[in-house]
């Protein structure tokens, strides 16, 4: 079997690891379904308004495992190397497939969350070439949400900022539009899927109704 063969094979896997709805069971665990109590989103954010700080760490750290482990493997299988198009296809179909998981979950009849923590584990595990631009967005996100406390607000910049830091870093030193064009591609559509997914915040902070972290959220309202 050749390596392309088994990044094949991962790439339903991934979806299944993605689709698995962490904040979902954490919230039933503790007499909580998150659909249907405060923002009514599966998600670390939702669950830590609802249950902690804690819950929120919990989930998010979980969400995000979803979507390094699948794509860790994946690069392991190649070494970590993108010596192709196809293969560096492959890597993305893979990390593609955790997110898509958890954003259109087969458990939850294709619904989900918005995806920001298990891209995080994503491009943390694209080593080293999303590595480096997703540990600057994060940076972007801690610094944006210190200033605003709006976590939607970070993770919308975060998320703008990843294709810049990943182009600056990558000039001259990776094939980004050889070998590595799928890597781009991906780079540049992933932001955009996350501020689809955050459109309702959007509308919330445009309306001045989006709640700041910290602030507490009925658990019987959506």
């Amino acid at each position: 079997m050749t390596h392309d063969d088994l990044l094949l094979l991962l790439i339903p896997l991934a979806y299944l690891v993605g689709s698995i709805p962490f904040g979902l069971i954490v919230g039933k665990a503790r007499g909580i379904d998150p659909r249907t109590s405060g923002s009514g989103n599966i998600g670390a954010t939702n669950l830590g308004r609802l249950l902690g700080a804690k819950y929120f760490a919990l989930v998010f750290s979980l969400d995000l495992l979803k979507g390094a482990l699948p794509t860790l493997g994946a690069g392991a299988v190649i070494g970590f190397r993108t010596n192709d198009r196809q293969t560096c296809l492959l890597w993305i179909a893979v990390a593609a497939a955790a997110v898509l998981g958890h954003v259109f979950s087969l458990f939850l009849k294709f619904k989900g969350g918005k995806g920001v923590a298990t891209t995080a584990g994503v491009v943390l595990g694209i080593y080293p070439y999303f590595t480096f631009a997703g540990l600057i967005a994060i940076v972007i996100f801690i610094i944006v949400f210190r200033v605003t406390r709006y976590i939607s607000v970070g993770s919308i910049l975060a998320a703008l900022s990843f294709p810049g830091a990943y182009i600056a870093l990558g000039l001259g030193r990776w094939p980004m539009i050889e070998a590595q064009l799928p890597l781009l591609c991906f780079a540049i559509l992933i932001p955009l899927l996350i501020i689809y997914k955050h459109r309702g915040n959007i509308a919330r902070l445009r309306a001045g109704t989006e709640l700041r972290a910290g602030a507490k959220t009925s658990c019987e309202s959506k």
